[in-house]
């Protein structure tokens, strides 16, 4: 699947192989995530735009679109997310941040759009 998702009901392509051979190991990184996931941290459309932005630096195409996607899903402009982008540049250089816009460009599309009250916000 383009997103990165499998039909065999795991999120990520690693997981089923990681999975197969190391199911302890599978299950035990999918806990940690939960937990990551339950921390205080910044309102959902934030987390969504840093995990982006580390997918930038990490050059992860899959993960920047899809942490555009749900960003997107969340209330995130097309202005959020190449803001987003472009403050990557100053510490990991301009490549990154252009080789990621057409990632980006492709899950902020292929989300579903937000409605927004009238101060702009979701």
């Amino acid at each position: 699947m383009a997103d990165g998702s499998q039909d065999d009901g795991f999120t990520f392509r690693w997981e089923a192989p990681v999975h197969e051979v190391f199911p302890s190991l599978h299950e035990a990184q999918s806990a940690w995530l939960a937990q990551i996931d339950s921390l205080h941290a910044p309102h959902r459309k934030s987390s969504e735009l840093i995990r982006m932005a580390c997918s930038v630096v990490a050059r992860n195409l899959e993960g920047i679109a899809r942490h555009d996607m749900l960003a997107r899903e969340v209330g995130a402009s097309w202005d959020d997310i190449v803001g987003s982008i472009m403050l990557t540049t100053p510490a990991f250089g301009i490549l990154a941040a252009v080789e990621a816009l057409p990632h980006a460009r492709k899950g902020f599309d292929e989300a579903p759009e937000v409605e927004s009250d009238d101060d702009g916000e979701s």
